[in-house]
């Protein structure tokens, strides 16, 4: 009989996600930016106490309020919607008819599991219905949804929809490549395994259309 504490840890080794989307209590934003750094500060302070580190050593006196800035404004900015992306689009004036393929999007996400690195690529396309996107937004939103802790699977589902809402078109599709430091640097420790993740809206599903936006993630783009 398996006891919930396995239950969970199984959960977290497997990388499953239990919801589509980020499991935020109603209260998430009730507390300033700088309030939650204060905790958060106060809580790093506690783990290195209890790991036996001395904090009063210049090297690491000011590691908790580093790790508390950066989880609340940068690794984690994402969690807060006021910083989501402004998605402006405009008329396809041009009438370009084909898909446009966004590759090789940076990607440094964080597992929720185990609160490790995600390091990867994303490559996001789609077919315009009358409306275009800048291409600097299709990374912006990459990185918006990137920024907090994550499973790679919504990951890459939350960037089609968002797109898709943007534009107005359910022609979107996206493919993440990345590697999980949860996997190489603990537990199996496998540093050559990397995960891939799919989602592909509208006429992606069509085999043919997937197959010519594989082809063109496989492009050696050098300059």
């Amino acid at each position: 009989m398996i006891n919930n504490e396995d239950f969970l840890d199984e959960i977290g080794d497997n990388h499953f996600s239990s919801n589509a989307k980020n499991p935020l209590r109603e209260d998430a934003f009730a507390l300033s930016d700088d309030e939650k750094i204060e905790k958060i500060k106060k809580d790093v302070e506690n783990i290195l106490q209890t790991l036996g580190m001395d904090l009063t050593d210049d090297s690491i006196k000011g590691t908790p309020n580093r790790v508390a800035k950066m989880f609340v404004k940068e690794i984690f900015g994402g969690l807060n919607p006021a910083k989501q992306p402004k998605a402006s689009t405009f008329d396809n004036n041009y009438k370009y008819g084909e898909m446009l393929v966004e590759k090789n999007i940076t990607v440094y996400s964080t597992c929720e599991h185990h609160l490790l690195p995600i390091i990867g690529r994303a490559h996001v396309a789609y077919i315009s219905s009358g409306r275009v996107i800048g291409l600097s937004k299709m990374n912006r939103i990459v990185e918006y949804y990137a920024k907090r802790p994550q499973v790679q699977e919504r990951l890459t589902m939350q960037i089609v929809q968002e797109l898709q809402k943007a534009l107005g078109t359910e022609d979107v599709a996206c493919v993440i490549d990345a590697k999980h430091l949860c996997v190489n640097s603990r537990g199996i420790k496998d540093i050559e395994s990397s995960t891939v993740t799919s989602e592909f809206g509208g006429k992606f599903k069509d085999p043919q259309t997937k197959r010519e936006f594989l082809d063109y993630i496989k492009l050696d783009t050098q300059f």
